[in-house]
């Protein structure tokens, strides 16, 4: 009965907490919340890609937020959020989110640790994991946009050799690789690229952008002989045909590497999970006997 009352009380305590957080929200943005709220979808700046009720109460935590931004925090912000392919988000929203995390892993830490009768001080290791999960996901976004990048790069590439030896010029073979290019994260990187050049930027200028948006290393080393050899003057189907080749001996090599570790990272579950399955089949009955004196 004793535990049946815990978790009663714990759970009222949670539906408690939810409805503090739910009347207090709307006791400090009333009505007039959503009047704001189709003004800034109305002028545009969420683009369409987040709900304006969500937009107008973030704005309201993000004065608190940006005493704690500093001008290089938030360039470093930026440019991950490029390099994510989400320039649209602010550096201030992020920092917001990751404080309501913080805050939120920390209530929670405070409720299961008197719950279970351990320390309240230890919820500090909550509100760190609340403070570190939003980096957790940023650099888990920027790494899956980089491994999609790096595998439609080699296709890419090749459409782009084929085009500028046909005769083409680079903006115009660029422009063949957007339109019958494979769509997707490096699809998006050229066709902003060849937006930039069509804008007026030099060559050089839209690859360094390029590589600069992007931070992957293949595409940072493609893009640095690009620009060596436009500057040394050497013809661009040259350099694009030793560039793809060489992409493909490394993706070969890459391959092969992977090929390589497979062994080693099936012998974890092969211990942990197959191994002690066969002995057990095996030696169980013996094991059996041993104990009951072979009854």
């Amino acid at each position: 009965m004793l535990v049946l009352g815990h978790i009663a009380l714990f759970s009222a305590s949670l539906v408690l907490a939810g409805l503090a957080g739910f009347f207090l929200l709307r006791g400090l943005y009333p009505d007039r919340l959503l009047a704001e709220a189709e003004a800034v979808k109305a002028a545009g700046e969420l683009g369409g890609a987040e709900h304006p009720v969500r937009r107008a109460v973030l704005d309201r935590f993000t004065g608190w937020s940006a005493r704690f931004l500093r001008q290089k925090r938030q360039e470093s912000l930026k440019k991950r959020f490029l390099m994510m392919g989400a320039p649209h988000l602010r550096p201030v929203d992020f920092i917001t989110y990751q404080q309501l995390s913080a805050v939120f892993f920390l209530a929670f830490g405070l409720l299961l640790l008197w719950f279970f009768g351990y320390p309240l001080w230890a919820s500090a290791a909550f509100m760190a994991v609340g403070l570190g999960l939003p980096h957790v996901w940023l650099n888990d976004q920027i790494k899956r946009r980089h491994k999609a990048v790096g595998r439609e790069l080699p296709y890419a590439l090749d459409l782009l050799t084929l085009s500028v030896e046909a005769g083409l010029d680079f903006a115009s073979a660029v422009g063949t690789v957007v339109q019958r290019g494979m769509k997707g994260a490096l699809h998006e990187e050229l066709s902003i690229m060849l937006n930039e050049i069509r804008m007026g930027k030099t060559r050089e200028e839209a690859l360094r952008n390029l590589g600069n948006r992007v931070g992957l290393t293949a595409l940072t080393q493609f893009v640095s002989n690009l620009i060596q050899a436009d500057r040394m003057g050497t013809s661009l189907g040259k350099v694009l045909r030793i560039q793809a080749t060489q992409m493909r001996i490394d993706r070969t090599h890459r391959a092969e590497k992977l090929a390589g570790e497979a062994p080693v990272k099936l012998l974890f579950p092969l211990i942990l999970c197959i191994f002690p399955t066969v002995f057990l089949i095996l030696f169980g009955p013996i094991a059996y006997r041993l104990l009951t004196g072979g009854e």
